[in-house]
This record gives C-alpha cells, structure tokens and sequence, in this order.
C-alpha cells in the first residue's frame, strides 16, 4: 500500500468515527441514536479489519470506493444501514436449473458497490 492510500483510507476511518460522534437518528430518541452510533462504529471495525490485509491496489480502491458511498448514503438518508437493492427476489420467471443460475448471477453482478462487503458480514 502506497503512503498516500494509506493516508486515505486512514483518514476515511477517523471520518467514519467523527460521523458516529455526531450522528442523530432520524426518530431523535435517544436510545435509537445509541444504537445507530453503535452500529457505525462496529460495522467500520469489522470492515476495516477484513480488509486489513488486502495488497491488491484495485481491491483496495473499490473498498475505498465502497466506504464512501456508503458515507455518502448514510448521510443522505440518515439512515446508517445499507440500503436494499430493489430487485424481484428470483427474477420475473419461475425456471429452474441453468435459467436460475443466470438469474441469480444477474442479481450478483446487479449488486451495488455499497453492498459488497455487507452481505460478507451480516
């Protein structure tokens, strides 16, 4: 990892606390917000510690690339969790064999880049 990548995603990792220091939950009680800021800050962990050992410089600017979409998204929305892709859970036919395997490869690649690394973790 170059000084200036690391730099980066250092400085994505103190931003994701900051946020959580800050965050209000869209309802404003109390014990929501608790377990928002909570969840921020576990999640960021979890991730960051995943994908600590990753070499590869384009693996690492898509999870750079995925952990700021998913700052952004949270901010946006107010909302810390991911947001669900809307798709058919199986796709608009009811077909089995290679006809699913298509469908749910589809799903895979349709994945947005938010969501790459959640279903790892969850």
């Amino acid at each position: 990892m170059t000084p200036a990548t690391r730099q980066k995603v250092l400085s994505l990792y103190r931003k994701i606390f900051q946020i959580a220091k800050k965050w209000q939950s869209a309802s404003g009680q109390t014990e929501e917000t608790m377990k928002e800021k909570e969840y921020i800050k576990n999640e960021a962990r979890t991730l960051f510690q995943k994908n600590k050992h990753v070499t590869d410089p384009k693996l690492i600017e898509q999870c750079i690339e995925e952990c700021e979409a998913r700052i952004e998204i949270g901010l946006h929305y107010n909302i810390p969790y991911p947001r669900p892709i809307h798709l058919p859970p199986m796709g608009l036919a009811h077909k089995q064999g290679r006809a699913l395997r298509h469908q749910e490869k589809l799903r895979k690649i349709s994945k947005p880049i938010y969501l790459k690394s959640h279903d790892e973790v969850s």
